[in-house]
Parts: C-alpha cells; structure tokens; sequence
C-alpha cells in the first residue's frame, strides 16, 4: 500500500491556485490589454476630435453670421483643423471597427482637396509680362494691375484725361517676387500670431515681416523687366544719367505708388499703402520692393481684417509714373463727403505736392462747386498757406516756406478750379459714382489726374445739428466734421506707435494731425479730434468707412483736451464738452464689426459649404453611408454614429477578458467584473475591487444607483403567478443562449477616469451600456441598450416600452423594436450625466423581475409612474 501523500495545508493550497492563476494572467495580460486599450485610446481620440469639430462648427456659423472680426489665416486655420479632426475621427472608426470602412478616409481627402482650391484661388492673370504701359491698360485689368493703375489706365484710353507718364508693375511680378526662396510661406507663418484684437501684436508682427523684406532678394529676371519697362515709358537713359538726369537734361523722378487688388475699388485703402516719391531711376527697384513690403505695414494688416479683404485678394501690383514737378496740388471729390445733403463737389489744394493735404498734415484752400455739366463756384476758402512740400534731393520730400507773396493767394484760378471741376464730372459720368481725385498742377499750367476711385462717404445720411448744451463745460468748439456723431471717453494724445498700440477700449483720440495710421485702433476709439487734417484727407475717409465720430482741423485740441479729461465728442457740431453729456449720448451709434459680403466673408461661406451642412440625418436609412457623405459634418455625423455600435460591443470581443479583469466584491445580484483601462479603480493589489475603490466617474455613478437600498427588495416580491409560469415555461421551452441571451454569465464594466462599457447579464436580461462622463460637454453621453428576458413576446414587449417610457421621460432619446429598447442622452454636463447613469443603475435592478409583473397594459403606464416617483417595489 502507498504511503498517503502529506497533507497539504489550505494555505498552501491557495498559495499553489493563485500563484499558477498569476503566471497565466500574466502571460495573457498583455496580449488582452493592448487590444482593449488600443481600442478605447482610439475612440477617445475620436471623441476629442468630434468635440473640436463641433467648436469648429460652431466657431464657423458664428462667424457667418457677419459680426464677428476674422481673417484669411484664421480661416486656413480652421479649415486645416476640421480636416485633421475629420480625418483623425475616420481613423479611430477603423481601427475600432477592424477597417470596416475603407472608402472613408477618400471622402476627407476629396472634401480637403476642394477647400485647399478654395482657399488657395487667386485671380488668374492673362498676361505674361511683368510690366505694362499705362497706354495699354484699361478698367477690365484689375486684376493684375491693381485698381489705381487699371483707373489710371481708364483715364487715358477711354475717359482722354491727362495722366503722368507711366506704367504698371503687374500681380505676375509680385508674386514671382514673394515666391521666390519661400518668401510668402515665411510671412504666413508669422501672420499666424495676429490677434486682431491686440494692437501690440500687429506691431510685433508687422516689424517681422519688414525684416523678411529686408534681407529678400529680387528674382533678376523681374529686375530686368522693370528697367526694360522705364527705358519704354520715359526713354533710355542718357550719358549722364549717372548724375540722375534724363539724357543730359532735367532730373528723372518718379513716384512709385501701391495699387493693390481690392484698393481704390468698394473700400479705400486710404493711405494704408506706401507711395515712395522722388524716386531716381536706378532706385525703382528698391522703391518697388518697399511698396511690396507696404503690404504687411501694422495698420495695413488691421484694415485688411476689418474689411474682409485675405492677403490673396490684395496682392499688390505698382504704378512707377514721372512725378510732376507740381506748383499746387490736392484732391477732388465730386459729392461732399459729409455733408449728403450739399449738392456741391469739394476741391481742396496746397501748394506743392499734394501728400500734405491727402495726409492731413496741412488746412488746404477750399471750393465748393455746384454739380452741373459747366460747374460754377458755390464758394471759397482761402488759408494762409505757409509751407509746402517739395522733393529733396535725398529722395525723401522736404517741407519749405512759401514765398510771402504767395502764402494767402489761391493755389487755383478761378478758371483752374472750374476746369478740375469739369474733369471731376467727366470721370464721375464715366464710372457712374462719386469719385474721389487726386490731381497735381504742372508749372505749365496743365492740370494731371494721378488717381481717381470711389468716394467714401460718412455712413449717416441725416444733416443733423445738436443745440448747445447747457451746464456743461465746453473745452473745445470748431474745426470740420470729418464723420458726424456722439463719442465719450477719456482723451488719449498717443505720442508713437507704441503708445497706440495701448491704446484702450473707448478712448477718444486727440492728436496734433490726422494720420491714416490711427486705423489701426478706430475699432477701439470713440472719437477722433485732429488739430490738423480736411475732410477730403485719408484718415478723414477711414473714420467714415470706420463710422468713428471725427473732428478735423480743430486748432487748439492738444492743450483744450488734456490727457485723462473725460469728454463727450459731438461731431456734428465740432463740439467737445468735459464729462458726460447724458442728453448727447443717445446719438452714440453702435459700431459693430459687419463682415457681411466682404471677400473674405463669401470665401468664408464657400468653404463652411464643404464643412458645415449636414446631408446625413437618419442612420436608419440606407443612405447612411460613406459614399452620401459630402461635407465635413456627414462625415462627423457618420463616424460618430457608428463609433457607438463598435464600441457597445468592445467586451465581447475578447474572450480572454477574465485574464485581466478583478471582481467587483458589491452586494448586487450579478457577477461583475471590471476591467481597468486606466484611472477607473484606485488601490487595487489582488484579484478582488470594492465599491469604494472606483474613481472611474461614470462608473461611480452607475454603481450609486445599484447599490441604492431602496431599490433592493426586503422579502419576496409580490410575483403574479401566471406571470412567473409564463416566464419558466418560456425557459424550459427554450435555451439561456437563445437569440444571445446568457443566464448566469458574467457582466463586465470596462472603465477609465471618464469612460464606462457595461455589459450586464441580470437574470434573463442582457443590457449594454457606454457612457462617457468628462467637463466638455460635446464629448458627453450615455448609450443604452437593454433586451432579452424569458417570458413571452407580450410580456417582453410590455417590458421594453416600460422602460422606454421611463427613460424617455428622463431626457432621452427612445427607440423600442420588438423586445428590444435603445436609448441615447449626449451633449449634457457631467452632472447630468452622472445622475442618469444613477437612475440606470437603479433600473437595472428594479428590473430583473419585471417581465413577471407585466400583466397587462395598465401595468407598463403604472410601474414606469411609480419608479419616475421613487417607488420601486
């Protein structure tokens, strides 16, 4: 007889069984986590991604809306992001689903090549050359001259009124110039960190981009062309050009000056641009370049924003034409500015060049002139005129005394300034609108055009007049409304660019002479007072495109409105009183920004068209699918759709899932087992986990419903007995696993800190749960799918739509289908969240028994009513 083996202690026992149990977890664990865990890594991928397109959307239709500011690089901005996160939402749908739709990722990649045409559009020249002669162009060649040369061209080929001799340097040669060595890529990546919002970051960028410029080179093809060009326009130079003589005689000048896409067309660009005069000819290169550079100058960059104009709609060709050597100069507008109601045209003038009437800089004589085909004076102002501008020999202009005799005469004859007239309404029937001109006087006496476009004028049509105001200091009265209205704030005197750049919200700005450099905060000002400037002068035509109430030549403002004073502007009667005038205010106008049919506002709605629409609205119908998709959003709507089903199915995919799980030691009536995907339980060491060491939100939530006491049954529950004959019949007649239903099996929770997949097996009953609990709301929701059961189809039936009804009245949304109810609440706050997941814990218990007491239609009206009132036995 053998010998009996030793007894074996019952610790050793143990320590045998969960020491072979450790080594098979741990070979298994890996394989098992790495699949549960790709997966759930890939759809919350997928979810952060519908959460961000979600704000995309929405961050889109704000922005159609029309009143928000925005610019070209935020929309390159936005579009790249809702393709990534489109893309990466196709991805995460794979590679959950095991690649179960591989046409998706060419439904992004098609929508994507379709933005990048859109946003990479621009107007496509029809010529070769790098420059054209004035004498060659005409209106219809805007779109690679620029406007000033195209109109420039206009007045010499059809309107047959004298312009400068000259030509254009086109589009073709600006954008050889900013693709050359990756010129235009460098300034969008800087263009990147504009906020328009924050003056101080236009500076910083601006003063960037004027460093790339500097240390750009000119492609020598287009070097050459240009030389070629100004031999063709003024001859070729002379033997001693060296000196800057044309062909031994008087000097070549010229005046190099901006005419980009969009400028001098619906909006102004006025004095945004650089005009570089007294220009030698060996210098038009350079002068072109800076002109070029002009472009990204801060308050071009602003004014481009608030327009709507992208940087691909102003591409910026130049007009190189012989500067006149002028005896006065100034500007013509053939309709008031200001005043709608005049019937008058305004002609303002100085003596040499006229950059100092257009910049504000001097008080110009002035006519008025009445709007006939033979115009006659309607009257005249005439200033003493102390200095004027004059080309100096450096390049640069010069300021210099007038001679005595001529500083109170007129710059213009009577005769002059009737034949400006004359011309102003020539150009004016031409284009059929009022027309803002610019002109210069020749010393014989010929009168030239050097620009003509749209006039701007002020945005209130009403001629109103303001009585004094009684019991208010009046510190200042005079000067001319550049833009009527009613500001109020405390006065600024900004001294450079860096002061402007703080310049705060609802400051009024008070400064010694207009400068259409103050664009750069007229979002922010509330007014403007200038001691200096003339309704016709540029800053005076922003302030109206701006409608920012504006005073200009208003001497004595510096010293009547010291800095801090708190004042109310009135700019219909060229009155600043201190404080706040409360019976002035009502006539303060709104100011918002209006995108609304700007260039980049249409580019906007073409491309939100490929992103924001949704085609896919029942994912029941069989256009559901891939190939319907046409927008970003079908897509979106699609993945996220789908993401659902794969993912309700994510613990059935892996048989091996008891390899890696721990049981939930709670007193609930199923065997649970959760598996942690990282940060669902805390302090676990062994094979078991207690209700208190889940940190997973979702599941913490579900669990406080399920172990809520008062739904677990004290004593036997009251069963009908037809009821429970109905149901044991059923499950003598048919399997456990019949139609997938599991009796008995295990139920697992697959978690993370805000992820939950619950599967549950309570009784005959087998329910699927994924919920996802976070603080973004988009990527919040609950899934829930409840069937089965072991009685008959009436019952099961009764059953579902009692739950249906119960959920539904909770906010979600309900579809029931034979014994099968499903359910979805998503978009909500964690909270909300959170208590629902509470309420299916508890309904999930009060549950397990329902099919027996399913008697008969009352009882599904009356069971869903007393469980919505807390009354569940």
């Amino acid at each position: 007889m053998l010998a009996a083996p030793p007894p074996v202690s019952l610790l050793d026992r143990l320590r045998s069984l969960f020491g072979r149990r450790r080594a098979v977890d741990a070979e298994s664990r890996e394989r098992v986590m790495r699949v549960f865990r790709a997966r759930y890594a890939h759809f919350k991928d997928l979810l952060d991604s519908n959460a961000e397109l979600a704000r995309i959307l929405a961050d889109m239709d704000e922005k159609i809306a029309g009143c928000t500011l925005f610019g070209a690089t935020w929309l390159r901005s936005q579009a790249t992001r809702a393709v990534f996160h489109a893309m990466r939402m196709v991805t995460g749908l794979n590679a959950i689903s095991n690649d179960a739709y591989p046409a998706l990722p060419g439904v992004v990649e098609r929508i994507n090549a379709e933005i990048t045409g859109l946003l990479e559009s621009r107007p496509q020249a029809t010529v070769d050359a790098y420059a054209l002669p004035f004498a060659e162009i005409n209106g219809d060649m805007v779109d690679w001259v620029g406007g000033k040369c195209a109109n420039l061209g206009e007045l010499t080929s059809r309107v047959g009124v004298p312009v400068p001799r000259g030509f254009a340097i086109t589009t073709r040669a600006y954008y050889a110039f900013m693709e050359h060595d990756g010129l235009m890529g460098e300034i969008r990546k800087r263009l990147r960190e504009v906020d328009p919002q924050d003056p101080e970051s236009v500076l910083d960028v601006a003063e960037d981009i004027q460093d790339l410029f500097a240390a750009a080179t000119v492609p020598p093809d287009v070097v050459d062309a240009l030389r070629a060009a100004c031999d063709a326009a003024f001859g070729p130079p002379g033997p001693d050009e060296a000196d800057g003589t044309e062909g031994g005689g008087a000097p070549l000048r010229l005046a190099v000056r901006s005419s980009a896409l969009s400028e001098d067309s619906h909006v102004s660009f006025a004095g945004q641009y650089l005009s570089v005069l007294n220009v030698s000819r060996d210098g038009v290169v350079d002068a072109w370049k800076r002109v070029v550079a002009s472009l990204f100058m801060p308050q071009a960059i602003v004014y481009r924003l608030h327009q709507g104009i992208t940087l691909d709609a102003s591409a910026m060709a130049v007009a190189c034409m012989e500067m006149v050597d002028s005896v006065a100069a100034g500007v013509l507008f053939t309709r008031h500015p200001v005043d709608l109601l005049s019937d008058s045209m305004v002609i303002n003038a100085a003596w040499g060049l006229g950059a100092a009437v257009v910049d504000g800089e001097m008080e110009p004589d002035t006519w008025l002139f009445s709007r006939e085909e033979a115009p006659h004076p309607v009257s005249r102002h005439i200033v003493c005129k102390a200095h004027r501008l004059a080309p100096g020999d450096d390049g640069r202009l010069r300021e210099e005394d007038v001679p005595e005799p001529q500083r109170d005469a007129p710059c213009l004859t009577d005769a002059q300034a009737a034949e400006l007239a004359r011309i102003g309404m020539r150009v004016e029937a031409h284009y059929g609108v009022p027309q803002d001109v610019e002109w210069a006087l020749d010393p014989a006496g010929r009168l030239l055009l050097l620009q003509a476009r749209p006039l701007t004028t002020t945005p209130r049509g009403d001629a109103r007049t303001t009585p004094l105001m009684e019991g208010y200091p009046l510190l200042l009265h005079g000067g001319e409304p550049a833009c009527p209205g009613v500001g109020c704030g405390p006065v600024l005197q900004p001294r450079d660019a860096e002061e402007l750049a703080l310049f705060p919200e609802g400051g009024i700005l008070v400064a010694m002479h207009s400068s259409p450099s103050y664009v750069l905060v007229m979002q922010r000002a509330q007014a403007i007072v200038a001691e200096a400037g003339s309704i016709t002068g540029h800053m005076a035509s922003l302030a109206r495109e701006f409608g920012v109430p504006t005073i200009v030549n208003a001497p004595g403002a510096m010293a009547a409105l010291p800095v801090g004073t708190l004042v109310t502007v009135d700019a219909f009667s060229c009155r600043v009183y201190e404080g706040r005038v409360e019976e002035l205010l009502p006539l303060r106008e709104e100011r918002a920004v209006c995108l609304r049919d700007t260039p980049i506002h249409n580019l906007l709605k073409q491309v939100a068209a490929l992103v924001s629409p949704l085609n896919l609205h029942d994912p029941k119908s069989d256009d559901f699918t891939p190939a319907a998709c046409r927008t970003l959003h079908d897509v979106m709507r699609f993945v996220h759709e789908l993401s659902y089903a794969h993912m309700f199915r994510l613990s059935d995919t892996v048989s091996d899932a008891g390899a890696v799980a721990v049981e939930m030691k709670a007193p609930v009536p199923l065997d649970l087992h959760v598996i942690d995907l990282g940060g669902g339980l805390t302090g676990v060491d062994g094979p078991y986990a207690w209700p208190e060491q889940v940190v997973s939100a979702p599941f913490r939530a579900l669990l406080d419903g399920m172990l809520d006491p008062a739904v677990h049954q004290r004593g036997p529950r009251p069963v009908d007995m037809s009821g429970f004959l109905s149901v044991m019949s059923r499950h003598m007649i048919e399997p456990p696993t019949m139609h997938g239903q599991r009796f008995g099996d295990r139920s697992y929770a697959l978690v993370s800190d805000k992820y939950l997949n619950f599967s549950s097996r309570v009784g005959y009953h087998y329910g699927v749960l994924d919920a996802y609990c976070g603080q973004t709301m988009n990527k919040n929701y609950i899934t829930f799918q409840f069937k089965g059961g072991a009685a008959d189809e009436t019952r099961k039936n009764r059953r579902v739509r009692c739950i249906g009804i119960i959920l539904e009245s909770i906010g979600f949304q309900v579809e029931v289908r034979g014994d099968m109810v499903t359910a979805r609440f998503q978009k909500f706050a964690a909270p909300q969240i959170a208590e629902r997941l509470v309420q299916l814990g508890r309904l999930l218990i009060v549950t397990r028994q329902l099919d027996m007491l399913m008697v008969d239609e009352a009882a599904v009206q009356r069971f869903a009513e007393n469980f919505l009132n807390g009354h569940y036995h």
